[in-house]
């Protein structure tokens, strides 16, 4: 099996397996170029990278631990688990929120969720700092880097 990644800088957790123990990659770089049509994942980080870490009800920005997430169209009456139906929450108005649509708890959106492209997901990455981002990330970003004049 050929790799496709080559591992640049690894986390300190070890996972291990039946016959191996694995440093977690950190970061990697592509072998061979590989073109960002795909659709994003649909992952906790991402939904919040999307919302900017801000709960999309009160407005008010929160840490990653801090967050949670909320169906906007309840599961109880069949929303789904989508990029169109769950946005980031802070968990005092997911708790007010409750099992209702937004409008029956008195409360609004600041923006309809939708599905982000893998483009706008990069570029609201690129304007928070770096306290977001694993220590080992940072050799590889531009985030403080003085820049050449002349």
């Amino acid at each position: 099996m050929s790799c496709r990644v080559r591992v640049v800088s690894e986390y300190d957790r070890v996972i291990h397996s039946p016959s191996r123990s694995l440093r977690l990659p950190s970061v990697v770089s592509l072998k061979d170029y590989a073109p960002t049509t795909r659709r994003p994942a649909f992952t906790r980080f991402n939904l919040f990278l999307r919302d900017r870490f801000t709960c999309q009800y009160c407005g008010r920005a929160f840490p990653t631990a801090e967050l949670t997430f909320d169906h906007v169209v309840p599961r109880s009456r069949g929303g789904a688990t989508c990029w169109g139906n769950v946005v980031a929450a802070c968990g005092a108005c997911n708790l007010a929120k409750a099992d209702k649509l937004p409008r029956e708890a008195g409360m609004r959106l600041l923006v309809p969720p939708a599905e982000p492209s893998g483009h706008l997901l990069q570029d609201i990455g690129r304007a928070f700092p770096p306290d977001r981002l694993h220590q080992s990330w940072r050799d590889f970003l531009y985030w403080d880097s003085e820049l050449e004049t002349g």
